[in-house]
């Protein structure tokens, strides 16, 4: 199964592509999209919409995964993530990808065994389950490798308590 992560973000989003074959996780591409911000508002969501049709472009996933909305943010902050999110869910809504969304406490569970887990903790378990160097993950790709992780950990388990009731 191929799993699309995104952490969105106002100014960049991080993304992983992820293959999920049993229990073995291959990363097979991963990064961000940036925006200059000195960009307005509404050429930094076009210029990600771009960015994300052209990823879809190169490969088409079975399903992609974002973090919802920490409620910490302030206002503005949280005015400004969710038009981005917004562009990227109407983006992979117009292709007809599956789309699920996990809590920041679930990914950091999933993925470290702690929903308090610090970013550079979730960092560390990312790149020894996917067998990546940690000094070649940006914060932005770490969190969307964790994404897709989180998933794959989830879908997995789903599928094992669907086929034991």
């Amino acid at each position: 199964m191929l799993i699309l992560g995104l952490d969105p973000g106002s100014r960049h989003t991080g993304f992983a592509w992820v293959e999920a074959r049993g229990d073995d996780l291959e990363a097979l591409d991963f990064g961000r999209m940036s925006c200059p911000a000195s960009q307005p508002v509404p050429q930094r969501l076009a210029s990600r919409v771009e960015q994300l049709t052209d990823l879809l472009d190169r490969r088409l996933p079975q399903v992609a995964v974002l973090e919802t909305p920490f409620h910490g943010l302030n206002s503005r902050s949280l005015v400004v993530l969710a038009e981005a999110r917004g562009a990227l869910l109407a983006t992979l809504a117009g292709r007809s990808i599956e789309i699920t969304e996990y809590s920041p406490a679930e990914i950091k569970s999933a993925v470290a065994g702690n929903g308090r887990a610090s970013k550079t903790q979730v960092a560390r378990m990312v790149s020894i389950l996917l067998g990546i160097d940690a000094e070649k993950l940006s914060s932005d790709a770490a969190d969307a490798l964790a994404i897709a992780v989180c998933y794959a950990h989830r879908h997995r388990f789903e599928k094992l308590v669907r086929r034991n009731h």
